[in-house]
């Protein structure tokens, strides 16, 4: 069974940084592409990075890039995503997915998900 459990959510201020991670479990992780996605409250869901199996290749979403840095550690079954520079915009719940093969940034391309951590940027 396949387990993407993220950690690392909270409340930050304002150009305040956070960390976040998504421990994987039930799949050969460095077989698989990962990715973070976001959804606020009455929007979609949002593709904010994502990462290639062998951590060679990474994209950001337009309204994170130059803040977030995707990152994986293969030895760990672990993806992290370092936020800087967070904004209030930036509130929502962020979700890791992961994927067989390619480096997917639209939801649809993703195979497993996580249950989501809250982040929320206080002005």
């Amino acid at each position: 069974q396949v387990q993407l459990v993220e950690s690392g959510g909270g409340l930050v201020q304002a150009g305040g940084s956070l960390r976040l991670s998504c421990a994987a479990s039930g799949l050969t992780f460095r077989s698989y592409a990962m990715g973070w996605f976001r959804q606020a409250p009455g929007k979609e869901r949002e593709f904010v990075a994502a990462i290639s199996w062998s951590g060679g290749r990474w994209y950001n979403g337009a309204s994170v890039k130059g803040r977030f840095t995707i990152s994986r550690d293969n030895a760990k079954n672990t993806v992290y995503l370092q936020m800087n520079s967070l904004e209030p915009e930036d509130t929502a719940v962020y979700y890791c997915a992961a994927r067989n093969g390619g480096v997917p940034t639209s939801t649809s391309g993703y195979d497993y998900w996580g249950q989501g951590t809250q982040v929320t940027v206080s002005s």
